[in-house]
């Protein structure tokens, strides 16, 4: 789960916004159903799509869904700023 947070933040910080790879990059983390991503994996994630311009309806839904089912437990405030904020 790091790797593919890391990865994503990555190409979102060095702007590079390329909607093939980002779509692999979501159906991967939707794959795995976002198994073993603690919060901070999952608000870098979602930040970064936001952040690059890029939109997937059903990660961000599972991200949220997620969230609430640890009923938001782990979230420091920024990484929970960044999830409101994308």
């Amino acid at each position: 789960p790091q790797d593919l947070s890391n990865m994503v933040w990555a190409f979102a910080t060095a702007d590079i916004n390329t909607d093939k790879l980002y779509k692999m990059l979501a159906n991967e983390a939707v794959h795995r159903q976002l198994r073993g991503f603690n919060p901070q994996n999952l608000s870098n994630m979602i930040w970064a799509f936001a952040t690059a311009g890029m939109r997937s309806e059903k990660l961000f839904g599972m991200v949220a869904n997620e969230a609430m089912q640890r009923q938001l437990r782990g979230f420091n405030p920024q990484g929970l700023s960044n999830m409101v904020w994308a």
